[in-house]
């Protein structure tokens, strides 16, 4: 038993299986990108005698549009290529993947007292040595307070345990 799917095509209503679906998906989505931008026209006119084709084959209401269907009228109305190439904007582009947004938190796996410095390390990709270095030079000449420190600690949350952690 396949799975169907009612889809509208050219504004005649058709009931084709999961596979011939994807494929003419994945066709009309082809020609789209060929078509000038705002070109509905085109590709409208193309649904059409895309239906048409699917009528002839297709005789009854009942009958299920399949794979092999949609692969002999794509044949009868040309690659995709034949519309012309790819939009520069429209061609598909590797997915980007998003990095996680960074949050500044107190460590949980390099502290010495709070994991201020540590935690300040991490969201800078910088060597926690040298950051609680200058904290305390800075804390020492007058530069930062220790109820600054104190106030980080209260105010930046810890960062959530992971199996890493320790």
């Amino acid at each position: 038993m396949k799975e169907t799917i009612n889809a509208n095509i050219g504004s005649l209503a058709f009931t084709l299986d999961c596979d011939a679906y994807e494929k003419l998906k994945e066709y009309f989505d082809d020609i789209r990108r060929r078509l000038p931008e705002g070109d509905t026209e085109t590709l409208d006119d193309i649904e059409c005698r895309m239906a048409e084709i699917f009528r002839e084959k297709v005789n009854t209401p009942m009958r299920v549009v399949t794979l092999d269907i949609v692969q002999e009228a794509i044949e009868r109305m040309g690659a995709p290529a034949d519309f012309g190439e790819p939009r520069a904007d429209a061609r598909t582009e590797e997915p980007r993947i998003e990095e996680p947004r960074r949050c500044l938190r107190r460590s949980r796996k390099d502290r010495s007292i709070a994991g201020i410095c540590g935690g300040i390390a991490e969201f800078f990709d910088a060597d926690p040595t040298s950051i609680r270095l200058a904290t305390l030079l800075l804390i020492l000449f007058g530069g930062l307070s220790v109820w600054l420190y104190i106030l980080l600690w209260i105010v930046l949350p810890s960062a959530p345990e992971t199996e890493n952690n320790n």
